[in-house]
């Protein structure tokens, strides 16, 4: 079991408190918190899932997606279970939404090995199809290993993590591709369970510190998909750099969303008016129409 980060017992009753992302849950004895992958066993804080990797695979770089870091490479790839958030029309949401998916104990010393094997040049390791920050313990034993390997880390994720962690991880991060939703907190909060300005700080904070990132907006038919909601989003990228890539992606049915799937002539003109705004910005989910 990893050592237990942002998990404080200081609370009354047995009950503890985590402070890793803005729900800040007060966990009861024998439950976990809104993530479903820390808890509280008996006053102390437990991630019972510390080292449950539910997927690995070589990836092309472009899935993540990642077109201007590394382009035409491999990565090294990494899954875990879990999310702070619960879109209700997540793509991944049988690893996602489960907590204790099916999975093999892997420690942090034999994923290093374990990319090293198969990228024995210029390797590097994504901690992605799953929400990886809700498992800091496992990244903060992990990315500094890589590191000292000459492993480059990249994160895939909702960037919904309060700015003490998102410092740390951040510091060993050396490209992400984060995914901001909508733009309304409304929906961050009611409808996706997260919250827009954290996530907006941890776009700004990655970018302040070097890290190469990328922004991913699936268009989502009755959530997101108005334009002065879409060009909110491209105008908030601009602010920081225009030269940040989006990456607006069609959405098709899937877990508790029924609405049918992201018109691709719609998500072409998203494309066009954000060009007017960014200088990258690319359609994904459409097979080959651009």
């Amino acid at each position: 079991m990893l050592p237990v980060r942002y998990i404080s017992g200081n609370e009354t009753e047995g009950r503890v408190r985590c402070s890793l992302c803005p729900h800040t849950c007060l966990i009861q004895n024998g439950k976990t918190g809104i993530c479903g992958v820390r808890g509280n066993k008996g006053g102390c804080g437990i991630i019972p899932f510390s080292s449950r990797i539910t997927a690995i695979a070589m990836d092309p770089i472009e899935k993540k997606p990642l077109y201007h870091w590394r382009p035409g490479s491999e990565i090294f790839s990494v899954g875990f279970s879990g999310c702070n958030m619960h879109c209700p029309f997540c793509q991944n949401w049988r690893i996602s939404q489960n907590p204790g998916a099916p999975g093999r104990d892997i420690n942090p010393a034999d994923i290093i090995s374990l990319a090293l094997h198969e990228m024995p040049d210029n390797p590097a390791i994504a901690y992605t199809y799953s929400e990886p920050l809700i498992h800091t313990e496992y990244l903060l034993e992990c990315m500094p290993l890589a590191r000292r390997y000459g492993i480059a880390n990249v994160l895939v994720t909702n960037g919904c993590i309060n700015s003490a962690p998102a410092r740390e991880i951040l510091a060993l991060t050396d490209a992400a591709n984060i995914d901001l939703k909508c733009f309304t907190q409304d929906s961050y909060s009611k409808i996706l369970g997260g919250d827009l300005d954290t996530v907006l700080n941890f776009i700004k904070l990655a970018y302040s510190m070097g890290v190469h990132i990328e922004i991913t907006t699936l268009v989502v038919p009755e959530f997101n998909d108005t334009e002065k909601e879409l060009d909110s989003i491209a105008h908030f990228i601009a602010d920081i750099d225009a030269n940040i890539p989006w990456h607006v992606s069609a959405y098709h049915p899937d877990y508790r969303w029924n609405a049918p799937p992201t018109n691709p002539e719609f998500l072409l003109s998203v494309a066009q008016r954000g060009r007017k705004i960014l200088k990258h910005v690319y359609t994904g989910n459409i097979g080959n129409l651009t």
